[in-house]
This record gives C-alpha cells, structure tokens and sequence, in this order.
C-alpha cells in the first residue's frame, strides 16, 4: 500500500506523538524519506511544537490565523496560485 501527501499530512500528529500504528507508522516514514514537501511540513510541525512549548509569550499579528488557514486550505485544494501576500501586514 502506497500513501499520498494528504494522507501523511493527515497522520503527521500521531507520528510526531508516535501513536499510529506500526504499519501506518512504517508507511508514513517511508514517505517521508522519499518527499521533501512532506519531510519540510513534518519539520515545521515540529517546530511549531517547540515554539508552543515555550513559555515565553508572542503576539501573532492581527488576522494572522485567517490568513494561515486560508492558505493551507489552497495549498490542501492544490490552489497554485501565489500567496506571497498572505502573510504580510
């Protein structure tokens, strides 16, 4: 059985908390070995994680969210369109 991208965007959670089971865990991981877009949002996840874990406090910019999630829901809908200004003030 081969996996896509969604479906390891899907289980990025439990295999960061290493909760999947063992056949999906290996099916993930071998993904991961082979895509760099998959590889690339595992690592961000984690650093997510660390930044969230800190108990120092930051403000995200006003609308931040909205924005973020528009453009995940894109990048999920496989929208190509260029989203530089997403994220701008």
């Amino acid at each position: 059985m081969v996996i896509d991208c969604k479906h390891v965007w899907n289980h990025i959670s439990g295999y960061l908390d290493d909760s999947l089971s063992p056949e999906i865990r290996d099916l993930v991981q071998q993904h991961l070995e082979h895509c760099e877009i998959c590889s690339a949002i595992l690592d961000s996840t984690r650093n997510i994680l660390v930044l969230t874990a800190d108990d120092r406090i930051f403000e995200l910019p006003v609308g931040f969210s909205d924005r973020l999630h528009a453009r995940l829901a894109r990048e999920i809908d496989g929208d190509t369109r260029d989203g530089r200004d997403d994220f701008e003030d």
